[in-house]
């Protein structure tokens, strides 16, 4: 199965401009705890970073900064990690791992966006996955008593 697959098309992005205020309140609007920054891109739009709802609080409310003087290039992070649609879940799983990140935008080969990936989407795949595997097991059981009474 690729990441592709099961990740969430359904993407809220801003431009780098877009005030952290702003910011916050898509976040509250469409019940997400990130936003994926983006650049136009010739037929689409490309990740750039991502604002989480952890990066506000550390970086402007935690300061005491004002959220309307500061826009989320201001606080994205420096370098996005990202994973191309074609990758593998279980490949995916140990790159988030590896850079340390629970979010990943999903790009096309043109590194257009086409999705995000969270930690908390791989954990419910691997717990419907883990729940077949215990179906299985019941059904094992039930055919041999029927088969050797």
């Amino acid at each position: 199965m690729t990441i592709g697959e099961i990740c969430n098309r359904e993407v809220v992005i801003v431009d780098r401009a877009t005030s952290v205020a702003e910011a916050a309140r898509l976040m509250r609007r469409h019940h997400v705890g990130d936003l994926v920054v983006v650049e136009a891109l010739e037929g689409g739009r490309r990740p750039l970073g991502i604002v989480t709802d952890r990066d506000i609080v550390l970086e402007v409310v935690a300061m005491g900064v004002v959220p309307d003087a500061l826009r989320v290039g201001d606080i994205m992070g420096a370098s996005l990690a990202s994973v191309r649609e074609t990758e593998g879940v279980f490949e995916t799983l140990r790159y988030m791992r590896g850079r340390g990140v629970r979010r990943l935008p999903v790009v096309d080969e043109a590194g257009g966006l086409v999705g995000i990936v969270t930690l908390d989407d791989l954990i419910e795949l691997l717990a419907e996955e883990m729940g077949e595997l215990a179906r299985l097991l019941g059904r094992e059981r039930a055919r041999e008593q029927a088969a050797r009474p």
